[in-house]
């Protein structure tokens, strides 16, 4: 018997990453799990991954999983997301937004374009998918929803530090609005029973996107293992609603926290 016996999971941006580790887990946990992305087909992105091969692992072990193509920048996506999940799989218990598209630049040279689809994706996109799960949480008298963040919405130290020159601005200002989105819900939600979260790597995971902005190696000694957020994203998810809500919280402090040990951290 899994921690999620009975639930149905939304998991974006699920092709790869940290978002395929989360739904990889949830559904070892017993979670019937939509898997989301836009990559559909090897060779589609840059980066290697796929909706199918996640879907394909999750049943390879045992689980249950739908491959759901979707592009979150795209509202009419994001409502076609809930509602083939809810076809396929039942009813959503759980929301994990962590699908991104992210881009580096100095400020002064931001196209606005990009700047538009930063802030559709990892902005609009949560708050929209959350109000469509709303519903049928409501109606099942629990639900959890948890948005992934990043240390980048801290505000930088001033001096700056040598990363300041990498151009973040863009996708902090994207983070801080997610976190403050997310507590903000939270206190909205607490009388009906339903969890918001952001959570956040205390270090930077080693992803295909990580990696190709330079921001890790895939041998980084120094990096967290995917498996430690999909753990931290699972507290966040299953544990009830009202005594674990309106965080903004780090894996492996909330890990340590609640007393949870994951394999491969140092």
């Amino acid at each position: 018997m899994g921690v999620l016996d009975g639930r149905v999971a939304i998991v974006t941006g699920a092709s790869r990453g940290i978002g395929a580790e989360i739904a990889r887990r949830f559904a070892a946990e017993g979670a019937a799990v939509a898997v989301a992305a836009r990559t559909t087909q090897p060779g589609q992105s840059q980066f290697p991954g796929t909706i199918g091969e996640t879907v394909e692992q999750i049943r390879a072990a045992g689980g249950t999983a739908a491959a759901i193509p979707a592009n979150l920048s795209a509202a009419e996506d994001r409502v076609r997301l809930v509602e083939e999940a809810t076809r396929q799989l039942g009813p959503p218990d759980i929301l994990v937004s962590n699908a991104a598209v992210t881009y580096f630049s100095r400020v002064e040279d931001f196209a606005q374009r990009r700047y538009a689809l930063m802030f559709e994706v990892q902005v609009q996109a949560p708050f929209h998918l959350a109000t469509l799960v709303l519903p049928a949480m409501r109606r099942s008298g629990a639900g959890w929803i948890l948005n992934i963040s990043s240390g980048a919405a801290r505000h930088p130290s001033i001096p700056p530090g040598p990363m300041a020159g990498r151009g973040g601005t863009v996708y902090g200002m994207c983070k801080a609005a997610l976190e403050r989105f997310s507590t903000g819900l939270a206190a909205e939600l607490y009388p009906d029973n339903i969890a918001v979260n952001a959570l956040s790597p205390n270090r930077v995971v080693p992803t295909a996107g990580t990696v190709f902005h330079h921001l890790t190696t895939w041998d980084d000694p120094a990096a967290e293992p995917p498996a430690v957020m999909a753990e931290a994203a699972l507290m966040l998810c299953h544990r009830d609603p009202r005594s674990l809500t309106g965080r903004v919280a780090y894996s492996q402090d909330l890990l340590a926290e609640l007393g949870v040990t994951v394999p491969g951290l140092a």
